[in-house]
């Protein structure tokens, strides 16, 4: 899989380079291809931002240095044509997944107050944000999205049911996990985890799973159909006060 990533900061990307992501990219299952905007300005300045039309906080991104990089890339290894926007889609486990399954994804990462509107008619597929928050330029995006989507190409994490275990996966949040030592300040590892018992260990994890869902984020369950064993579970931490 090919990430194309149009960035004023190349460097941020170097944090790819570790943990099971670089092993992945390591292994060749994806590469990156940066295109540095400034390689590209306006005038012999170096410009390649402005200030907003109409007044306003802030410079935009202006829509030049954006098409001559994005020229760079090969049309073949264009793929979809990303932007990393506040006003885009909420990023989910889902949408990550689907990204995977492309073979070349270019991502846009904006800065300052933002992109030209042009550029964004023109030449984007699709805007993605990762929440309703700000954060100083969509470099950090462009990297939760990439680690999101290469997760779920098979060989990356080493266990291939890694990915479809995780929080979100199956719509619900993942419930609490244990380790050594069995006892830690006092506090015991659950029963139930060691008695072996795989049978009471998942249906532990599952009820656990609905409680955390349930009590932390109630609004997964509007787009979850529960099975009729997670009702009864449901219907058990009704019964026992929990929720």
């Amino acid at each position: 899989m090919r990430f194309n990533i149009l960035t004023i900061f190349p460097e941020f990307f170097d944090v790819l380079d570790y943990g099971v992501i670089g092993k992945a990219k390591d292994k060749g299952l994806f590469s990156t291809h940066l295109y540095d905007v400034k390689d590209h300005p306006v005038n012999k300045h170096g410009q390649i931002d402005a200030k907003p039309y109409g007044g306003g906080e802030g410079m935009v991104i202006m829509p030049e240095p954006l098409k001559n990089s994005l020229n760079e890339i090969p049309k073949k290894k264009l793929g979809k044509v990303i932007y990393l926007s506040p006003q885009g889609a909420p990023l989910n486990n889902i949408k990550a997944k689907e990204l995977s399954e492309e073979d070349s994804l270019t991502f846009i990462c904006g800065r300052y107050e933002g992109i030209d509107q042009r550029f964004i008619d023109k030449y984007i597929d699709e805007e993605i944000s990762i929440g309703d928050f700000v954060i100083s330029g969509g470099e950090l995006a462009a990297l939760c999205l990439i680690d999101a989507t290469i997760r779920h190409k098979p060989g990356v994490l080493g266990n291939k049911d890694s990915s479809d275990k995780d929080s979100f996966s199956e719509g619900l949040l993942k419930g609490p996990l244990y380790t050594r030592p069995e006892i830690f300040e006092d506090s015991e590892v659950p029963e139930v985890l060691l008695s072996g018992n795989h049978k009471k260990i998942q249906e532990w994890k599952e009820l656990k799973s609905l409680e955390v869902s349930i009590t932390r984020r109630p609004d997964l369950l509007n787009d979850v159909k529960l099975t009729k064993k997670q009702k009864k579970l449901l219907e058990e931490l009704v019964s026992q006060r929990i929720l």
